[in-house]
C-alpha cells in the first residue's frame, strides 16, 4: 500500500492486512484508517478472496488504540468525522462477503479492540491484552465499541470494562468470550493460518450466506431472522456448489467446490 503503515497481501484465497506503524504501537490515525477502508474496498471485488487475515505487526501491539496525538486537538467536529472513519471501517469488515480473522498479538486497547470487535471472531497470543479505556481519557468508544462489545460479551461485562477503562489478559477475554482461542505467541499466525486455510476448503457461497445471515440476523425479531434464514437456505439449493456437496456425500468422497 503506502507508507501510512498498512500492508496488505492480496493473496488469494486468503489475504492479510497489517497494520505497521511500529513507532505509535500500530495506533490508528485518519491516514491509516483511510488507507484500511481502501484496502477492504479493493478485497471485496476480489473473486476467488475466501478469508482475510488481520493484524499488526510486530509482538508488542496488535493496534494499541487511536493515534491520541492527533486526537487531543479535535473539536466535536472534527472528532465526529474521526468517528465516521472508524465506523466506516467496521462496516466494511463486517459487510465484507467473506469471514475475517482478528490475530491479536499484544495490545488491542480502545480502537483496536473495536477493531478486533468487527472481525468475525479473535485469535490471541497469550501475551494480548484487551480494553476499552476511553473513559481515562474523557471519552467513550467511538468506533463501534459501545455495541460491539457488548453484542460479544454481554451488557453487564461491557459496561464493566468501558465504564472503569480496564484492560484485561488474554485469559480472562476468552474466559468471557471476547476470544474465540488464546495460543503461545509462535503459534498464533499458524492457528490463525490454519483456520483459515479450513474456511477456504468450504463452499464460498454457503460461507457468504452463513454469515450474511448471522450479521443481519442478529438486529432482526427471531421470526424476521429465522425468515431469512429460510430464504438464504433455500436459495442454495440452486447452486452447483450444493449439488457437488450432497452428491460427493453420498458418493464418500471429497468434495470440488467451485464457488457457483
Amino acid at each position: 500500500m503506502t507508507d501510512s503503515g498498512v500492508l496488505v497481501d492480496a493473496g488469494e484465497p486468503i489475504a492479510s492486512v497489517t497494520i505497521d506503524r511500529p513507532t505509535v504501537l500500530n495506533a490508528l490515525d485518519a491516514i491509516t484508517l483511510g488507507e484500511l477502508i481502501a484496502a477492504f474496498a479493493a478485497l471485496a471485488e476480489a473473486p476467488d478472496l475466501r478469508c482475510v487475515i488481520v493484524t499488526g505487526a510486530g509482538p508488542k501491539a496488535f493496534v494499541a488504540g487511536a493515534d491520541i496525538g492527533g486526537m487531543a486537538a479535535l473539536g466535536p467536529r472534527e472528532a465526529r468525522a474521526f468517528a465516521e472513519l472508524g465506523h466506516q471501517l467496521g462496516d466494511a469488515i463486517e459487510a465484507l462477503s467473506v469471514p475475517v480473522i482478528a490475530a491479536v498479538g499484544g495490545f488491542a486497547l480502545g480502537a483496536g479492540c473495536e477493531l478486533a470487535l468487527a472481525c468475525d471472531f479473535i485469535y490471541a497470543s497469550s501475551t494480548a491484552r484487551f480494553g476499552q479505556p476511553e473513559v481515562n481519557l474523557g471519552v467513550i468508544p467511538g468506533f463501534g465499541g459501545t455495541q460491539r462489545l457488548a453484542r460479544r460479551v454481554g451488557l453487564g461485562r461491557a459496561r464493566e470494562l468501558i465504564y472503569t477503562g480496564a484492560i484485561i489478559s488474554a485469559a480472562e477475554a476468552l474466559r468471557i468470550g471476547l476470544v474465540n482461542a488464546v495460543v503461545e505467541p509462535a503459534e498464533l499466525m499458524p492457528r490463525v493460518r490454519a483456520v483459515a486455510e479450513t474456511i477456504a476448503a468450504k463452499p464460498p457461497l454457503a460461507v457468504a450466506d452463513a454469515k450474511r445471515a448471522l450479521r443481519l440476523g442478529a438486529d432482526m425479531p427471531l421470526a424476521a431472522a429465522n425468515e431469512l434464514e429460510r430464504h438464504l437456505f433455500a436459495g442454495l439449493f440452486g447452486t452447483a456448489d450444493q449439488r457437488e456437496g450432497m452428491q460427493a456425500f453420498i458418493e464418500k468422497r471429497p468434495p470440488k467446490f467451485q464457488g457457483r
